[in-house]
């Protein structure tokens, strides 16, 4: 509740108490001016009966006011609670809704993120002002869009008053949630033009704008897992689990060993037998995690229960160790008393993980590269631990395509620019090898890590593509190597074809500005893969840098310029 709501309250508060006082002063009046009659003035006084109907009537009357005022009483002082919370909470969530589905998607967001332990202010479209954006330091939008690309009437106000109006958010952090129907020309409308004017406001994006479908439960799971990231909360449960099918790992292999960072592992999935798995380079697999097999057992041998007895959960039949496997583990105490059944019914699923695709499906297997985290005791983390340590090689691992056209290749005519950091290769290495499929060979690509020695992941396909090609010019910017700028020992590329960096991926794009200046020119596309914190913000402000704002927005809106980071 805002400072307006609030002195709302305050002031429906003294109603009742008013109303009491003005009933006192007309008794004490009638009072007064009775001894201005003699005993004939009132030929037929009520029986004494009727006094006492009377007497009760008004102690009921009094009565009911005594409880509304101390009800509103409460309630104001709620609303002046609340009014002290929102004063603190820094992220607004705001719902522009034509038939309540965006409120509901905005309230869920809301709940999920005092779940994390954030402070949360939700309101609707229509209740917001350029004040409340001024006061708050992260907004999350969730739109709906009508017709063909018009704002839901609620909008209507904010569209002509704060977005008609003179702004500056240089301050704001936000993200955008947009709903939509493909099947109309200007899909996601009004959410697509939310971001726009913030990005011209000066507030700088979380994460990229997320497009949800006729409600796609794929897109509404991205935008939870961007809420986890923003949460530092991984673990926030998932609204509705995906659907996953029992692929296999045919493939893991570390490859960065003696490196400084964390380890990066390749791995190599196989799609279940008898289907025809397809995918398209820039879609992301949803990975479902599981326990370490020792957490687990573990914890059926402090219960003293047994793995194997059956239990039902989400309506299919399973063993407890195999449940335990995909949920959060309840603590001990907590489940001690609890047979096999009712410790199942306690149990929260883990939620998915997302990881960029870095094949195509003419390889043969679902390539994933990713980075073993780990929490501070140095135990991996659930799903990174799970993929790197504990899933034995010929295991099934839960997983689901889920298709990203916002990271969908451009046409093959198209120039392609592709930046990315870590193990945001991967999903740079899908789009390599689908134009070195197609023949396309106007490719760029930059990439940064910090040493070379250790961390040029996938070394030996973009060699191979620099050689015959497919790469026409390769950038990279290793951090932690001393030395400046060199070149990298490829056969047969031409001396031109490649640099090297002793610094970050934005830092090289900036030492290539008259190159990046001729390929946009040209009509190239940037696409930019990677760390959401450091490297996109960054490389987000050499293209502003080198570009020009007003150009780089308007790669933004037409789609030549696309971000797939976390």
């Amino acid at each position: 509740m805002n400072t307006a709501d609030a002195a709302t309250a305050r002031r429906a508060t003294r109603w009742p108490l008013a109303q009491g006082l003005v009933l006192l002063a007309l008794l004490a009046m009638a009072l007064a001016l009775l001894p201005l009659h003699d005993d004939a003035w009132w030929p037929a006084p009520p029986r004494p009966d009727r006094w006492w109907w009377a007497t009760l009537l008004a102690l009921a009357y009094a009565g009911f006011n005594l409880a509304t005022w101390r009800r509103t009483r409460r309630a104001a002082a709620k609303a002046v609670a609340d009014a002290a919370v929102d004063a603190d909470a820094d992220t607004l969530v705001v719902h522009a809704s034509q038939a309540g589905f965006a409120q509901e998607i905005a309230e869920r967001t809301a709940a999920s993120l005092r779940a994390a332990g954030l402070q949360v202010r939700l309101r609707g479209i229509a209740d917001v002002d350029a004040a409340a954006l001024a006061r708050a330091s992260r907004l999350l939008l969730v739109a709906s869009t009508t017709g063909e690309g018009d704002p839901p009437d609620p909008a209507l106000r904010f569209v002509r008053e704060v977005m008609g109006g003179d702004i500056a958010l240089p301050g704001l952090r936000y993200a955008v949630l947009a709903l939509g129907d493909r099947s109309y020309r200007r899909y996601c409308g009004f959410g697509h033009q939310l971001d726009q004017w913030l990005r011209g406001a000066g507030a700088t994006p979380l994460f990229d704008l997320v497009e949800v479908d006729n409600g796609d439960s794929g897109a509404l799971r991205h935008w939870q897992h961007h809420l986890g990231v923003i949460a530092d909360a991984p673990e926030l449960p998932d609204w509705t689990p995906a659907r996953y099918d029992a692929w296999t790992l045919r493939e893991r292999r570390e490859l960065n060993p003696g490196s400084v960072g964390g380890a990066v592992f390749q791995l190599a999935l196989l799609p279940p037998a008898g289907t025809d798995a397809s995918w398209q380079a820039g879609d992301i697999a949803e990975v479902g995690p599981r326990q370490s097999p020792v957490a687990v057992a573990g914890l059926l041998q402090a219960l003293s229960l047994d793995g194997d007895a059956p239990v039902q959960a989400s309506g299919a039949t399973l063993s407890l160790a195999a449940l335990l496997s995909r949920c959060h583990l309840p603590d001990v105490a907590d489940a001690r008393d609890l047979g096999p059944q009712a410790l199942a019914d306690t149990l929260t699923p883990l939620p998915h993980r997302e990881y960029s695709i870095a094949s195509i499906p003419s390889e043969g297997s679902l390539q994933l590269l990713l980075r073993r985290m780990l929490r501070p005791d140095g135990s991996p983390g659930i799903g990174s631990g799970w993929l790197c340590e504990h899933a034995r090689i010929g295991e099934g691992i839960d997983l689901r395509i889920r298709g990203n056209s916002n990271f969908h290749a451009p046409p093959a005519s198209r120039p392609m620019i592709l930046v990315g950091n870590g193990t945001g290769i991967a999903g740079l290495r899908a789009h390599l090898a689908a134009r070195a499929a197609t023949g396309a060979t106007r490719n760029w690509l930059l990439f940064g890590e910090r040493g070379i020695t250790h961390d040029f992941f996938h070394r030996e396909a973009i060699a191979a593509w620099l050689a015959d090609g497919t790469l026409r010019r390769l950038d990279l910017a290793f951090s932690r190597d001393a030395g400046g700028a060199g070149h990298v020992a490829i056969p047969g590329a031409a001396g031109d074809a490649q640099g090297l960096h002793a610094c970050y991926v934005q830092d090289a794009l900036r030492a290539q500005r008259a190159r990046l200046l001729d390929w946009v020119d040209d009509g190239a596309c940037v696409y930019v893969c990677g760390s959401l914190r450091g490297m996109a913000p960054g490389v987000d402000s050499a293209l502003r840098e080198v570009l020009g704002a007003t150009r780089v927005d308007a790669m933004l809106a037409d789609g030549r310029y696309r971000r797939d980071v976390y």
